[in-house]
Parts: C-alpha cells; sequence; structure tokens
C-alpha cells in the first residue's frame, strides 16, 4: 500500500503515477479473468444441466422385479451401472460405480458403460449415435442436462435430456417402466439447432449392457413359409449383427426379436433370459458386442444401410420403440410378462375378443364370383364362424400379373359389387371381411399408368419385379393420401365391413423415390414412416373395425403396427406339423390373440382333428370347403369352433405356459390358465 499526502505535488505525481497505472491494468486483467472464468463456469453449468458432480446424481428406472439403473459420472455424462432384479434398498442404487477398471497396475479408465454413446468420442466400441455437423466435425459428447419421471397407464416414464457441450444438439431418452408386467419400454428424440442440416450415419434407439461370463443368443430366422425358425449359439469376442435391408417387407428373412441367456443357454422354465422386441417394420439391426474384458453391449436399432439422414434443424427424429423384460425363470415367464403387456398397452383392441372367419382363399383362389361367394358365406354360417373374408379389382385378378393399385369392383366378376355381398353376408348371418394389398402395384393397372412416379423405380434402369409388382413410395404423402383412400372408399361404400386383411408381398425393389429426389439416403426411413401415418389414420377414422396384419405370411410382426393392427398371420404355411414351430416361434413375443391361424387342406395327411387343434392355439380360423369334409370331420370342427368361443377367454387371454418344445423332441404340449386359475386348456 502506497500512502499519498500530496498527489497533487508534481514530485509525487511523477512518482507515484507509474505504480497507480499498473494497479490499473492488474485491476483491469483481474477483472477480466474473472469475468471470463464466471462466464465459463455458467456456461459449463447450462451444458451439463447444473449439476454438481460430488452429487453422481442416480436414476433409477424400476418394475416390480427389476432395476436399471443409471447415474452421472463426475464428468457430466450418463452411465449404466445396473441391470438385474429388483434392488431391496433404495440406497442400494448408490453402490454401483460407473466406471470400469483397467490395467493391472490398478489404474482406472474412465471410459465406462455410457447409456446412449456418441461416434468419435473416446468410447472405442459401436455408438449408440453419430452425426456430421455442419463444419464436418463427426464427433458427438452428449451431457447430462434434466431429468424427470411422470405417471402413465400401467408405469413411469421417465424422461432424461443429453446436450452436446459444444454444439446445439440435444437427445432425449424415454424410458416407460410397466410395474406388474416387468417390461421396460424405451426409445429416444434426437434434435438440433445447428444452421444448415446436421447428417446422421447412426441412430439407436438405447443401449444395455451386461457383465456376465457367458452370453447365448436366441435369434429368429424366417423365409416364405418358414418363419420363426429358432437357433441359439453362444456370443464370443467381437460383434455379432442380425440384420435386414428388405425395406417393406422387412421381416421375410429375420424377425425384430431375440432372445439372450445369461450365463447358459436360453431355458424355458429356469435362468435369466433378456427378451427384446424392435417396433419397427423397416430395416432393422440388433447389434450384440462382446468387448475385450467380456462386457456385452446390445444396440437396437433402425439399420442405417443406406440411410444417412439429414436432420434439418428443430426437426425431431425419433427412433422406434425397443420393448424389453429380464425373466429371472425362464423365457416362458419372459413370454407371459410381454404378453400381457401387450394385450394391455399395445395391440389394437387387446383386451377385446376375436371374430372366428372362413376365407376363401383356399377355397376358390382367383376363381369366384358372386354366387360362389354366397354359398360361401352360408357354409360359414353352417360351420359356426362369425364372419366370411374375401380375398381378391377393376383390372382381372386371375393371377398376381395384375390389379394391385386399382381398387374398385371387378364387376365382371361381381356385378352387385362390394354391398351385394356385404348384404349376402347379412342375410347368412354372418359378418363381412376384406382383403386388401394397398402399398403395392402392378405395371398393369390404371394407377402405374397414370402415376408411375409414385412406384419406386430407378432411373435410367431396367426394372425388377418381385412377384409381377412394385412398391409405392409412402414417403410420398400423396401416396399416403392414396394409400389411406383405398380404406376410405370401401367404408364410404360398406359402413358395414367389420375387417381387413391388409397384405404387403414384396420387398422394395429399384430402390430409388422420385418424391425425395436428392434424399434417397430418408427412404427407407421415410417410407415405413408413410406406412404407419396410414395405419393410424384408418385406426382413428375407424376404430372398430379388426385389422389383420400381413406381409407374404409372417413378414412384418412389430408391435409399433400392432397399435394398429388386432392380429397378424403367422405364415402362409398351414401344414399343422410345421405350423407346431411357426406359432412356437412367434409366442416367445406375442400373445395367442395376435396370431391368426387357420384349417387348411395342407397336409391332408394329417386328421381335420390335429389341424384344428393347431390353429385353436391361437386366434382361429377356416379357409377350407365344408364340401371337402365327410360328416363326421364337420361334425367335429363345428363342435371345435363353439369349444374354442367357449373357451376364447382363457386361450387368448390366459397365461401360456410352453411344456415340451417340438425342438427338443418329436412331442409337443402347451398350456393355457385363465387369469383366476378355474379353467385350463391343454394342447
Amino acid at each position: 500500500m502506497i500512502i499519498i499526502s500530496d498527489f497533487h505535488s508534481p514530485t509525487n505525481k511523477e512518482r507515484i503515477l507509474p505504480y497507480l497505472q499498473l494497479a490499473l491494468a492488474y485491476s483491469i486483467n483481474l477483472y477480466m479473468y474473472y469475468m471470463k472464468k464466471l462466464f465459463f463456469i455458467l456456461l459449463s453449468l447450462l451444458n451439463f444441466g447444473i449439476i454438481n458432480a460430488a452429487e453422481q446424481k442416480i436414476i433409477r428406472i424400476s418394475t416390480d422385479n427389476t432395476d436399471l439403473i443409471l447415474q452421472v459420472g463426475d464428468n457430466g455424462r450418463l452411465y449404466q451401472t445396473y441391470l438385474g432384479e429388483r434392488l431391496l434398498h433404495t440406497e442400494d442404487a448408490q453402490n454401483f460405480k460407473w466406471y470400469v477398471h483397467a490395467g493391472s497396475d490398478g489404474s482406472v479408465s474412465r471410459r465406462g458403460w455410457e447409456v446412449y454413446s456418441g461416434s468419435g468420442n473416446e468410447e472405442y466400441f459401436e455408438p449408440a449415435i453419430a452425426i456430421t455437423h455442419n463444419d464436418g466435425n463427426p464427433s458427438t459428447y452428449l451431457y447430462y442436462v434434466s431429468s424427470e419421471t411422470k405417471q402413465i397407464d400401467g408405469g413411469t416414464e421417465t424422461i432424461i435430456n443429453l446436450r452436446d457441450n459444444r454444439y446445439p444438439v440435444d437427445v432425449k431418452l424415454h424410458y416407460v417402466a410397466y410395474n406388474k408386467e416387468n417390461v421396460i419400454k424405451t426409445w429416444s428424440e434426437i434434435k438440433h439447432n445447428e444452421k444448415k442440416p446436421i447428417r446422421m450415419s447412426a441412430y439407436a434407439t438405447t443401449m444395455l449392457y451386461f457383465c456376465n461370463s457367458a452370453y447365448y443368443l436366441t435369434e429368429f430366422s424366417s423365409d416364405w413359409a418358414k418363419e420363426a425358425r429358432m437357433s441359439s449359439q453362444q456370443l464370443q469376442f467381437g460383434k455379432k449383427v442380425i440384420d435386414t435391408k428388405l425395406g417393406s417387407r422387412a421381416a421375410m428373412l429375420t424377425h425384430p426379436f431375440f432372445e439372450i441367456g445369461l450365463e447358459q443357454p436360453v431355458n424355458e422354465h429356469q435362468g435369466t433370459v433378456l427378451m427384446g422386441t424392435l417396433g419397427w417394420t423397416g430395416n432393422f439391426r440388433f447389434t450384440f458386442e462382446v468387448d475385450n474384458v467380456g462386457n456385452l453391449r446390445v444396440i437396437p436399432s433402425i439399420n442405417p444401410y443406406a440411410s444417412e439422414y439429414e436432420l434439418k434443424p428443430n426437426e425431431i427424429f425419433t427412433t422406434p420403440e425397443f420393448i424389453f423384460t429380464l425373466s429371472y425363470n425362464g423365457a416362458s415367464q419372459g413370454s407371459r410378462n410381454i404378453h400381457e403387456w401387450a394385450r394391455k398397452y399395445s395391440l389394437k383392441d387387446g383386451m377385446e375378443s376375436r371374430y372366428t372367419l372362413l376365407n376363401n382363399w383356399e377355397n376358390t383362389g382367383f376363381n369366384f364370383n358372386q354366387e360362389v361367394l354366397s354359398n360361401l358365406m352360408k357354409e360359414a354360417k353352417h360351420l359356426g364362424v362369425d364372419m366370411f373374408l374375401l380375398f381378391g379389382n377393376k383390372h382381372p385378378r386371375n393371377n398376381d400379373r395384375a390389379g394391385l393399385g386399382d381398387w374398385e369392383v371387378n364387376h365382371s366378376k361381381l356385378p352387385g359389387g362390394i354391398p351385394a355381398l356385404v348384404q349376402a353376408a347379412k342375410d347368412a348371418g354372418v359378418k363381412f371381411g376384406i382383403w386388401i394389398e394397398p402399398e403395392m402395384i402392378n405395371p398393369n393397372s390404371e394407377l402405374f399408368e397414370k402415376h408411375p412416379d409414385w412406384a419406386i423405380t430407378l432411373p435410367n434402369r431396367d426394372t425388377y419385379y418381385y412377384r409381377n409388382q412394385l412398391v409405392l413410395d409412402l414417403s410420398n404423402p400423396k401416396v399416403q393420401d392414396y394409400v389411406y383412400g383405398v380404406v376410405e372408399n370401401i367404408m364410404k361404400e360398406n359402413p358395414e365391413i367389420v375387417y381387413f386383411k391388409w397384405d404387403c408381398n414384396s420387398p422394395i425393389t429399384n430402390i430409388y423415390s422420385h418424391y425425395l429426389k436428392d434424399k434417397q439416403g430418408q427412404l427407407y426411413i421415410d417410407h415405413v414412416r408413410g406406412v404407419y401415418n396410414v395405419m393410424k389414420r384408418v385406426k382413428e377414422n375407424y376404430p372398430k373395425v379388426q385389422m389383420m396384419l400381413c406381409s407374404g405370411g409372417g413378414a412384418r410382426c412389430d408391435y409399433e403396427a400392432l397399435k394398429y393392427f388386432t392380429e397378424f398371420w403367422c405364415s402362409d404355411n398351414t401344414d399343422p406339423i410345421e405350423r407346431i414351430y411357426i406359432q412356437w416361434g412367434f409366442s416367445q413375443f406375442f400373445p395367442s390373440k395376435a396370431m391368426c391361424a387357420h384349417v387348411t387342406s395342407w397336409n391332408r395327411s394329417t386328421s381335420v382333428k390335429f389341424r384344428t387343434d393347431v390353429a385353436s392355439m391361437c386366434k382361429l380360423g377356416f379357409d377350407i370347403g365344408l364340401k371337402d369334409l365327410n360328416k363326421d370331420e364337420l361334425a367335429f370342427c363345428q363342435t371345435a369352433v363353439a369349444n374354442w368361443k367357449r373357451l376364447q377367454n382363457v386361450i387368448l387371454d390366459g397365461e401360456q405356459y410352453r411344456l415340451i418344445s417340438p425342438y427338443e423332441t418329436n412331442h409337443m404340449a402347451l398350456n393355457y390358465v385363465s387369469k383366476d386359475a378355474n379353467k385350463a386348456v391343454l394342447f
């Protein structure tokens, strides 16, 4: 400190002034230093969600049987610390650490089980999200901002906000825990506020981690007439990927669900099993990666193949829902968890009854007329089923080469149109349903003549036709309106129709959208979103109409589409011996109420009783001519229909127990038990 007695003295002023200038400069620098420090502190608080690092915030996502514990690390990022049986005490959640140990010298690696890891950061394994920013930077670091919980029907939703600390990119993680059903549903929302669109080359739904001594994957391969075939293998170091690149009929070769046995192969009645399924009817990808220290990460997602997505500023990219359960008593209990959840919270009309039906396809194929169909409706009534289903438009559809796209009545076959058939069904005392395939188009159709650009076709290439048809481009809003109009036009003329069978027989070929033009990377994704948009409109405007989801058999079987459909067609293969395997596979994830099974003439060497019993394990229908049955067989079928209706609440709404697997012996046994345990049906 300098004490100045007379600053105005020339001598003192000359002597003191340099010190004052130095003090002033120091003060200004000190001020700027603390202001800058305060600025970065405020910025840090904004980026990291105003958290106290010492607090190590813990987020607990719980069902009655399972806990998923997430924790904010001292670096501000979010990590999974536990996934397993529900903890006995709340404070036990604090006993798990967000980091992993690495190195024989006892050093600690800050590489943890990051909940939504970004590409380009210090993580060494498969990321959840990969973004290229406006300046070309390909890295993403997401930090915890905030979280909240709210009560929903059946459980609790947890919403977690993450944000990049250098770019205006936000990710919102959603977890819905259904308490009694022991099911967790999760999805993510990605949004940004950069000046121009960002490019996303990966956009997973979530990431789950496990630390066990061994992992055994059960996957579900498929083909036409060979759906839901189960096979198992042990996961070793590295990545195992299950994916599909077919676009619309996406699950033709593999299905969007899996099982993982922890410590041992998947067993029906004991052991810990993760069972997961993705609600996406398009290209999906499951990545199972075992790292160098034996940890497993599971990443369900849309398949990013040929799908680099340009996300516009403030647009929200919503990933598909991933639904999973952890069963501690084998796959059978896990299936019952998902079945109960589906009936209550996901499947359209999941708590309501289903129609039994008689279909004309096996009876007539394309060869039918109004008189033939009217007689079949009388047979339906005689059999005792609730409904008659018509397969079959303006271009003569005598085979699969023409007519798709033109959903007007073929008056040469049906002079009275659909109204006459609805009336004939009413006269016969049954309800009426109809088959449609509105997403497809034949080149031999009026629609293709008028709007060739509505079909997905490559420019400057010869067109490849799968089953003589093309896929309509549902990324185009005008095409969505047209496809919705197929249903609306039928319903306006025939409001008494109670049922649609919605088919999809072709994958996407000639992959190019004339609507998206320079954004072809969005076709696979925007097309599926367009399909869902149409399905949603149909449900909203015709909520009482029951709908069967079909795709050349069982190539569509996802819980997003089943929000709008009451059931799905498991397979065109109705041979009862083959059906046992198909229905066993699908039953792992779907309740019998969602699975259609018909009695047909496939494999005539088997008895009608055997064919009927196998179909009766699911939602029962018939696709067989009564004239082909003898007196005793007809009487048996009539009794079987009456019994199935009497026991429908047990078979469709009861708890399912798979007792003996056809994969283990030449015998199969399956049991349904009513909720009150007063009735049971054993097959």
